[in-house]
């Protein structure tokens, strides 16, 4: 019963079998005649500092103040105090001689001794984190002696330690009494342990060992005098041998010169309050101090103060010493962001504060800060950190991307905000090859058949050269399903002239998937089309385009004539490979909002590989606000669609067009459309007659002398005869529509009209069935709503309508 008593009154265990902490290696110093020692804990490795004091003998005085010390620490709590974990006492006996040692484990932490030789400051820096750390100091000592009427006894060096995140903290408190004021008559000790104190610490009066006029003085007296030594044996840099040597002053800041020698004054009774020091605006006014100050209240802080400090603070942190920055600053920032406290700006300091470190330190400290963002509410935060995702896109893994990451990110393309849902489609050229096939097919598509047919006509663009990049990262049936739906049927039939030109330079990038057969009779009719287009960078794209997939269809007669059973063509065959692409465009503001008129970046590097351009992700994000002056002027403006909704296709979705394949070549209808079905506005006057030709065979226009001046069309819906060149696209083209309506592209007079550059090429009207015209892209019964940004042209010809 008596060891279990001595137990729980000595510590909180009963033996070092006990300790659940494992001793490491010693530190060079320590307070008094305590040892401390490294330490980790054995349950999760974690890191502690083990403080150990021994003793001969029950009596021993040591162990009895070091018990003193352990109780204190135990029962006293504040930010700038050693933080207490655990205790044990075990007595072992070798021989006849019987040996105590005290166990105290608190947080991790280093003598300041130690620390201030591992940091190497100098000069400026030296100076504010000194000041920082006696703004601590002074904070634990006025916190003792004015709110709990207590004595350290012994505040000097030695009695300072340093946590892993550079706060200082006060600890030792062996001699540590109640302050006895009350009682004047007393005449005994009121620190019971004030012999282990160095003398050189001792003011005069504890000196002399005068308890009625340390009674008699205020109780921050003999404490105020040992912040004095610290502050001498700080600036010295050496431990202080005399009492004489206080008078030295040569190395004290001027600014704290004046406090230091109130702190020390002859007379206790003068002595400067220890909470008064901490008002010294000149020393501890600085800019690393009042940065810290800054964070841990930030809480208390209004919008625009956070606001603005957090824009300033990327450039303050590089002025402020980088050790303090990433152990000090940089924790209290990713807590700030994590619980909600900090503004959107702050990202920007806490992932260059992160460009700092290591990568395991970086993934440790900095990427589970930015994982727990992307679940915020705060657009604020989310469009943060997608403007920055090629900052720390590549430091996430795929089972975090995939897991954590794309769920929340995924939002962001069905958001109100243009601006927000363009961010979230660049992002994906880093996000997408880290996403499983799974997740690819199941999710990330169909949100990309809704983007294509966005009302942002830039949204659109990006689209298309995302799926162009990410195209590798597609399994083959997604591939052979996707692919040229998208880039035919939506790209090349769009109302923008940009991303009729993206989805010339996607199917050029992803060439080296489709088979001669695929280009034969779907690429390169959709293609040749747009040969005259009304904008010539279009066009220009699309003579490229031409001349690649022709040199592939060569290839593959080549090879077939010759009786080659390695049938491979593709991109890698073609020298010079066209490749893809940044981003094409981008008319957005931060509140969505488009520009007047969209333009086209300039065009992208034809010469660079698709990979170069997946993995160069941080150039793609640069050029977000960049124009090309070219693409601007080439644009044909008075010849241009309304640049506000997609193109729309006989079907909805990527899949169940047949875009000049007919029913030889078996369609899959479980493509783009089944990925979600989305309903488009009908196509504008300038590119109505573009559709049709890419939808119905093209037959040899009757001549130009034999029609009538004024007509675009002929009336008749009668088979035109037919001779050995009739028919161009008849092979190939996919079946004319089944309707007995009246077609899209008929006009009342028979004649061509020079305005219409596809007259020549158009098929005659069709003398089959079709669905009703409702149901069609040309014309219907429900007039489209004009859409975001879009420009109406007002056209005259000689019908007044499609």
């Amino acid at each position: 019963m008596l060891k279990f008593l001595k137990g729980v009154v000595g510590g909180s265990g009963t033996g070092l079998k006990d300790l659940p902490y494992n001793i490491g290696e010693p530190y060079p110093s320590a307070w008094g005649s305590w040892t401390h020692h490294r330490g980790t804990s054995k349950d999760d490795g974690s890191p502690v500092s083990i403080f150990c004091l021994s003793g001969s003998s029950a009596q021993d005085g040591h162990l009895a103040a070091g018990r003193n010390g352990v109780k204190r620490l135990r029962t006293v709590r504040h930010p700038n105090i050693l933080s207490f974990l655990h205790s044990t006492e075990l007595e072992t006996v070798d021989g006849s001689m019987s040996r105590i040692t005290i166990y105290m484990v608190t947080e991790p932490v280093m003598p300041l001794a130690e620390k201030i030789k591992e940091l190497g400051l100098d000069g400026t820096q030296r100076d504010e984190y000194y000041a920082w750390g006696l703004n601590q100091i002074s904070k634990a000592v006025s916190f003792l002696n004015n709110d709990c009427k207590l004595v350290h006894g012994n505040v000097c060096l030695t009695s300072v330690v340093v946590t892993p995140t550079l706060d200082w903290k006060l600890h030792a408190f062996d001699v540590l009494s109640e302050f006895d004021g009350n009682n004047e008559n007393a005449n005994g000790p009121m620190l019971q342990y004030e012999w282990m104190i160095g003398a050189q610490y001792k003011p005069m009066e504890l000196v002399k060992s005068d308890w009625v006029a340390i009674r008699k003085s205020p109780p921050w007296a003999i404490d105020a005098w040992g912040l004095g030594c610290l502050i001498n044996e700080l600036f010295s840099g050496t431990k202080l041998a005399k009492t004489e040597d206080l008078r030295s002053t040569a190395a004290i800041p001027k600014s704290l010169l004046h406090d230091y020698q109130r702190l020390l004054s002859s007379m206790p009774s003068r002595r400067m309050n220890v909470s008064k020091l901490i008002e010294n605006g000149e020393y501890f006014q600085n800019k690393l101090v009042d940065t810290i100050h800054f964070m841990e209240i930030l809480t208390l802080k209004d919008s625009v103060e956070k606001d603005t400090f957090f824009r300033k603070l990327p450039n303050l942190a590089e002025q402020l010493p980088r050790q303090i920055v990433l152990k000090k600053l940089l924790p209290l920032l990713a807590s700030s962001l994590e619980f909600g406290s900090a503004a959107a700006p702050a990202l920007t300091a806490l992932l260059k504060m992160g460009s700092w470190l290591s990568a395991e330190e970086y993934t440790l400290k900095v990427l589970p800060t930015i994982v727990k963002l992307f679940a915020s509410n705060d657009r604020a935060i989310r469009v943060s950190l997608l403007q920055h995702i090629d900052q720390y896109g590549e430091s996430l893994t795929a089972q975090l991307v995939d897991e954590q990451v794309y769920p929340h990110v995924a939002t962001g393309f069905s958001d109100t905000s243009a601006f927000l849902r363009e961010l979230t489609l660049k992002s994906m050229l880093i996000l997408a090859p880290k996403l499983s096939h799974r997740t690819i097919s199941g999710s990330l598509l169909k949100y990309l058949s809704k983007l294509q047919v966005d009302e942002e006509p830039a949204i659109r663009t990006n689209t298309t050269i995302l799926l162009g990049n990410i195209a590798s990262h597609l399994n083959e049936g997604t591939r052979k399903r996707v692919l040229i739906n998208a880039f035919t049927v939506r790209a090349l039939r769009d109302t923008f002239s940009p991303a009729r030109g993206a989805g010339v330079m996607a199917l050029c990038a992803t060439s080296s998937y489709y088979d001669a057969t695929e280009i034969a009779t779907r690429i390169l009719p959709s293609v040749v089309v747009l040969t005259v287009d009304p904008d010539s960078d279009v066009r220009a794209k699309s003579f490229q385009a031409v001349e690649q997939f022709l040199q592939i269809v060569k290839q593959y007669h080549d090879k077939a004539s010759s009786g080659d059973d390695d049938m491979t063509i593709g991109m890698s065959s073609i020298p010079g490979n066209a490749g893809l692409l940044g981003w094409a465009m981008s008319s957005l503001t931060l509140k969505g909002k488009p520009s007047e008129q969209a333009a086209p970046l300039a065009p992208a590097n034809l010469a660079a590989p698709l990979t170069s351009a997946a993995s160069n992700a941080s150039s793609v994000m640069d050029t977000q606000s960049t124009v090309s002056d070219h693409a601007m002027s080439s644009m044909d403006f008075a010849d241009q669609p309304e640049p506000g909704s997609p193109t729309s296709t006989d079907a909805d979705g990527w899949g169940e067009i047949e875009n000049g394949i007919g029913e030889d070549h078996n369609v899959e209808k479980d493509g783009w459309d089944e990925l979600e079905p989305l309903e488009e506005p009908k196509p504008s006057p300038a590119l109505a007659s573009i559709q049709a030709a890419q939808k119905r065979p093209v037959v040899q226009p009757v001549s130009q002398a034999k029609q009538p001046a004024t007509s675009l069309r002929p009336k008749t819906t009668a088979k035109p005869p037919r001779d050995e060149d009739d028919d161009l696209w008849g092979s190939i083209a996919a079946p004319a529509p089944k309707t007995g309506s009246k077609p899209l592209n008929t006009k009342p007079s028979a004649s061509f009209d020079n305005d219409d550059p596809w007259a020549a090429i158009a098929a005659p009207a069709p003398t089959t069935r079709a669905k009703p015209l409702s149901l069609g892209r040309g014309r219907g019964s429900k007039t489209t709503a004009p859409k975001l940004g879009a420009q109406r042209i007002n056209r005259t010809g000689s019908s007044g309508g499609i």
